[in-house]
Parts: C-alpha cells; structure tokens; sequence
C-alpha cells in the first residue's frame, strides 16, 4: 500500500489536470452538457475547468494535497447535475443506454477515490 497510494495520487491529479484542460480545449462539449437552469454557461465550464487544473496541481503540493483531495470531491458533487442532465439527453453524447447510466455511480467512485487522498499516509511499513 506504501507505493499504491502515491501512484494512485499521481493518477488522479493527471486525470484531474486533462479533464480541466478539456475544458478550455473542447469547451462546445461541456456548454452542451450544462443544464439550461444554470447561469453564465461558458463562465462555468472555464470556471470548473481551471479548478480542475488547479486542484490536480494541488494534489501533487504535499502541503496542500489534503485540501486539494476535499476540493475535488466538493467539484465532482458541483458538476454531478451535469451528468444527470446527460443522463436524461443522451444524444448530446451518443452512446449505450448503459454507459450513459454507468457513467452516474462512476462519479461516485471518483468521490471515493479523492476520499481515500483526504486521509493521512500510513506509518506502517
């Protein structure tokens, strides 16, 4: 568990740092899946965009990958209406039925993922 842990750190602030830069660099996709009750479209896909840059960055600063790992969980519940909002207009993103309804409990799974960096590393050997 001593090296699982770091790789696993490493593996998400890299997911963290594309899917933010995704954001900038396919931005139609993401105004697409904004639901229409938001405000300020465009702002909030740059806006989540950049913290997801900031936080993968974040994890990998030793000082702040606490607080990072709490900020990416506090994101992934902010943007989840945007995948309940694909969820219920499928043809934004052609694809099976189930993968639009897996990619909903997988967000989840992130959560837990950027949960398990919230705790202190082991002393254990």
């Amino acid at each position: 568990m001593k090296r699982v842990k770091p790789v696993s750190k490493y593996l998400l602030a890299i997911l963290m740092i594309a899917a933010g830069t995704m954001h900038f660099v396919n931005s139609e996709f993401f105004l697409k899946i904004v639901p229409p009750y938001l405000p300020l479209h465009k702002e909030l896909v740059l806006l989540s965009g950049a913290s997801e840059i900031l936080l993968g960055v974040l994890l990998l600063v030793p000082r702040y990958s606490r607080l990072a790992a709490w900020g990416i969980i506090a994101l992934l519940i902010a943007v989840f209406p945007a995948n309940v909002y694909l969820y219920q207009n499928q043809d934004i993103l052609p694809a099976s039925p189930i993968i639009h309804l897996l990619r909903l409990p997988l967000q989840g799974v992130f959560i837990l993922w950027a949960y398990w960096h919230t705790r202190p590393a082991d002393k254990k050997s």
